[in-house]
């Protein structure tokens, strides 16, 4: 079964966010922010990571700059999941290692889309 982080601090955002991410047969972990996070990561590695842009203690950027530097060749898949939608917010996100970029909000079948691109679910997948 592959494996889901989700890092957001909105509860809400996360609540949503599981219940479409383990509709499409992923186990889910939640994180508030990037430094549990990255601590989530550090105990169990993700296959993908929704990554929400703007949070406090340590923001998606900062996580994905740090997550990017760390030992053992192992890169989740990182989707930005963010309200922020000007092209520097994007340019940036893909520069620090980002795979993929979303729109909040988004349903099951924007996020499946997004899956099937980075070879998470199969090209047969249909939301």
């Amino acid at each position: 079964m592959n494996y889901c982080l989700i890092v957001d601090d909105s509860r809400t955002i996360r609540k949503v966010s599981r219940d479409i991410v383990e509709s499409l047969s992923f186990k889910v972990v939640e994180a508030e922010n990037g430094e549990v996070g990255l601590s989530e990561c550090r105990a169990r590695m993700p296959d993908v990571i929704l990554l929400d842009w703007n949070m406090p203690v340590m923001d998606g950027y900062s996580f994905l700059k740090e997550l990017r530097k760390t030992p053992g060749g192992v890169e989740p898949k990182v989707v930005f999941c963010t309200t922020e939608n000007d092209m520097s917010h994007i340019t940036r996100a893909l520069e620090a290692g980002a795979d993929e970029y979303i729109m909040k909000p988004f349903d099951k079948d924007i996020l499946a889309t997004k899956f099937r691109e980075l070879g998470l679910l199969p090209e047969s997948y249909s939301a």
